[in-house]
């Protein structure tokens, strides 16, 4: 039988699924709304922007607390957490390219719309990629018996709507 602990620290694993899960669902439904003009486009500068806010603070928070959390209780994931910190910041440059754009497309419409959506393309396709590893690796790490400090937080609550 699992103990107490043991239980939360697999919801932990289940919980950044989940997380990754929301992320996926939220760019997919900025890229198809870009593509087929279901919302105004001021509301796609707002959920652009959003999600842009959203996805840095899942990142941050697992850079500054659940990776550091990991590397003390298994310092063996030293390389892993590495290729994981190096992504975030090449996300981490994508997602400023879109913040301009969007900001941009408040101010004209037409094309700036179009380069996000370019951009959103390719952030997709390295999210998924960088998610699918992590969820892998990590989730591997968290159900082994990594402590459930402080971190959670800053890693699920995201400003997710």
């Amino acid at each position: 039988m699992a103990s107490r602990d043991g239980d939360r620290v697999v919801a932990l694993s289940l919980q950044l699924s989940q997380a990754h899960q929301e992320l996926r669902r939220q760019i997919n439904e900025i890229r198809t709304s870009l593509g087929h003009r279901r919302l105004s486009d001021d509301a796609l500068v707002t959920h652009c922007l959003a999600f842009c806010a959203a996805l840095t603070s899942h990142h941050q928070g697992e850079d500054d607390g659940m990776f550091s959390q990991l590397l003390r209780e298994r310092p063996d994931l030293a390389a892993t957490v590495a290729k994981l910190v190096e992504d975030h910041g090449m996300i981490s440059s994508i997602l400023s390219r879109v913040r301009e754009l969007a900001e941009r497309a408040a101010e004209s419409r037409g094309p700036v719309l179009e380069t996000i959506g370019r951009e959103l393309d390719g952030l997709a396709a390295i999210m998924e990629s960088h998610f699918s590893y992590e969820e892998r690796t990590i989730s591997e790490a968290l159900d082994g018996g990594v402590p459930d400090t402080d971190w959670p937080d800053m890693v699920f609550r995201f400003g997710m709507a």
